[in-house]
């Protein structure tokens, strides 16, 4: 009589045998820390995130000598679908700033922009909390693909993202998004489809500092920071049961292998910056942080006529918590404040995210069910 099959061996068997798959099976295993992947297991649910899936890639690129872009995770997240994209039986979708994270649903579309890393794969627990029929874009930064150079400003960049936009749904009314940076780059590309003469139904900032007035820290200031994110980390953690537990500490490890990579990305792209040299993946992870970074500090907001939302931590760092840091004094029409029951630096991780992706869904809801934005959803749905 044959022996049972465990899980455990049934993943094992379930890697394929071809070889493509099984030197992709060990690229992931090295860098999720698992021991056995099976074929058709999700990325995510593997516990992959944004900023795990840089190094994935760039050990892809060295490996297989194939280029993809992040966003190819959102296409193919399993091995079996990764290996048919590298071995050149499907094609990826090619690098665009537009990145169709979940582009199924009736709903009027939302559009969230990138935070400072550049990419937009931190959006996805926040896209499967609001729902299969929810179409969902991020847009990335430019520059991520290693080839293009970041761009410089903020108003740059909303110039691009609207176009890139405008792709999908040409006319408004528009949902617009952001997390960190991406909620100040969502700002502005409101600021500019209102002087195309288009409506934004709905604009969210997800965690977002004003940083126009923002005076690089001291010593001691950037000291009392690292300690109360510390604890803040420490509050989140002890506010979840055993299983979240679990998952938050392999989490936050695997943050901090991807954040050494971004650390010394950073450094090397100050040594070298001039350089003509090769650039590692790492220097265009710091090239982009720092320029995003720049953007940030240099963008000057201009005031706003039209409603937008802020959704802010409980529990704010205490450098950002003066009124020169909040958007209250570029308000010019409805401005909305929504204080989640989370800590700063979790809004977007589970289970923290369902409660941010409950209240976005709350405020799509109320806004689709008025008189014009249902009127011009109606037309906008005829015209998909």
């Amino acid at each position: 009589m044959a022996e049972p099959v465990t899980d455990t061996s049934r993943n094992q068997i379930a890697v394929l045998a071809d070889d493509t798959a099984a030197r992709l099976a060990h690229i992931w295993q090295k860098f999720l820390g698992v021991e056995s992947i099976g074929h058709d297991q999700n990325y995510f649910d593997l516990g992959g995130d944004s900023s795990l899936a840089v190094q994935m890639f760039a050990e892809i690129e060295k490996t297989f000598g194939v280029k993809l872009p992040l966003a190819t995770l959102y296409d193919a997240p399993t091995i079996e679908e990764l290996a048919h994209i590298v071995r050149g039986e499907a094609s990826a979708s090619g690098w665009s700033p537009l990145v169709a994270i979940q582009p199924m649903g009736a709903r009027p579309p939302i559009f969230c922009m990138h935070p400072h890393g550049g990419n937009v794969l931190v959006y996805r627990d926040l896209s499967r909390h609001l729902g299969p029929d929810q179409p969902f874009y991020g847009l990335q930064c430019q520059g991520l693909d290693g080839d293009l150079r970041p761009l410089k400003t903020i108003q740059a960049m909303a110039t691009l993202y609207v176009k890139e936009i405008q792709k999908v749904q040409p006319h408004g009314p528009y949902f617009l998004g952001g997390y960190c940076m991406g909620g100040t780059i969502a700002f502005e590309v409101a600021q500019q489809l209102h002087a195309k003469g288009e409506e934004t139904a709905l604009l969210t900032l997800f965690d977002t500092i004003e940083c126009s007035s923002f005076q690089l820290p001291s010593f001691w200031a950037q000291s009392y920071y690292n300690g109360q994110r510390l604890l803040f980390h420490v509050a989140n953690f002890l506010s979840l049961d055993s299983e979240g537990r679990n998952r938050f500490l392999r989490d936050k490890m695997r943050t901090l292998r991807s954040r050494a990579t971004v650390w010394g990305g950073t450094l090397l792209w100050r040594i070298r910056r001039n350089s003509s040299g090769d650039r590692s993946e790492s220097w265009v992870l710091g090239q982009i942080w720092q320029a995003n970074f720049q953007a940030c500090l240099d963008y000057v907001p201009q005031p706003y006529s039209g409603t937008f939302t802020e959704f802010r931590p409980a529990r704010q760092y205490r450098m950002f918590t003066g009124p020169d840091m909040k958007w209250d004094r570029f308000a010019r029409g409805k401005q909305e404040v929504v204080v989640l029951p989370v800590n700063a630096p979790a809004m977007l991780i589970e289970p923290f995210v369902k409660d941010l992706a409950i209240e976005v869904r709350r405020r799509m809801d109320t806004v689709m069910k008025t008189p014009a934005t249902s009127q011009s959803q109606e037309s906008l749905a005829k015209s998909l």
